[in-house]
């Protein structure tokens, strides 16, 4: 089981990448339509020093909101504000089927930084963004999730895949928990009439250096591959970017994007049972 247990995942994850670079050539990349300007709103970009998080910060500031770059390196975030800075005329949150590490908390590494942290995070701000929303004019929430999710399977028993680790199942387990606490939580929202809504942006495969864990022979595949069919991080941008700031989806969440459109998630991710399970299991291990 072992064995099987590290190669199953991997296989699964690879057709979801054959599946998604396939949409890919046929289709072209969700174009950005025209965005209302955001003056005086405050926007928390995770990961926004680099990659498809730099153009999400990057764009929401030209649209005047007020960025707050959050991630891991001080200087790498200090240098993209420098950045932006310069390039607008107004004023790492995520890896990929890395080594088996942990988190300084203990916390096996893709699972705490891919999902744990945005889970306590968000129940952070919460009560902010309740406060700071309007029945005309919602908080949001957008989790930046991934295509290798319709791959994963999620063990409760093993959220952070002790008994047999493998790097890609545990990265795409990590953003099919992602999917499943944005639905939960957007089903709270709800019930509670609270102006904040929550959905799930699947960016597609991107040219970032979210790859660089790969093994030796597919990063050579890789690399011409992602020159041909990868979406830029501009590109992978914007469905984000669609779901932060269009008005046509105001006070609209629970709901999964993909290339500019709403898409079905895996069957696994509506499980509401399993949503609840995974909550609780998630409270605990973040102390809430």
């Amino acid at each position: 089981m072992g064995f099987l247990g590290v190669l199953l995942p991997m296989i699964r994850l690879y057709l979801v990448g054959v599946r998604v670079l396939l949409y890919q050539l046929f289709n072209r990349s969700f174009t950005l339509p025209a965005l209302p300007k955001q003056n005086g709103r405050v926007a928390i970009v995770t990961g926004g020093a680099r990659g498809m998080g730099y153009e999400v910060a990057r764009r929401l500031t030209d649209l005047g909101m007020h960025v707050i770059i959050a991630g891991n390196v001080e200087e790498e975030g200090l240098e993209a504000v420098t950045k932006i800075r310069g390039q607008t005329k107004e004023g790492k949150a995520g890896v990929m089927m890395v080594p088996e590490s942990q988190t300084e908390d203990g916390y096996e590494l893709q699972f705490g930084l891919n999902f744990l942290g945005h889970f306590l995070l968000t129940h952070l701000l919460l009560d902010t963004l309740k406060r700071s929303g309007h029945h005309d004019n919602h908080s949001r929430i957008v989790n930046m999730t991934s295509a290798t999710h319709y791959g994963a399977c999620l063990n409760l028993d093993d959220l952070q895949s002790r008994s047999c680790y493998s790097s890609h199942g545990a990265y795409a387990q990590s953003k099919l928990a992602l999917v499943m606490f944005t639905y939960a939580l957007h089903e709270q929202l709800s019930a509670g009439v609270f102006p904040v809504s929550a959905s799930a942006v699947d960016p597609g495969m991107v040219d970032t250096d979210l790859y660089q864990n790969l093994c030796s022979p597919a990063q050579v595949l890789q690399r011409p591959v992602a020159k041909l069919l990868f979406r830029t991080p501009a590109e992978g941008a914007s469905t984000a970017l669609y779901a932060a700031l269009a008005t046509e989806l105001e006070g609209v969440g629970g709901c999964y994007l993909y290339n500019g459109r709403r898409a079905a998630s895996s069957e696994t991710s509506y499980d509401q049972e399993l949503q609840a399970q995974l909550w609780r299991q998630s409270c605990s291990l973040a102390g809430i």
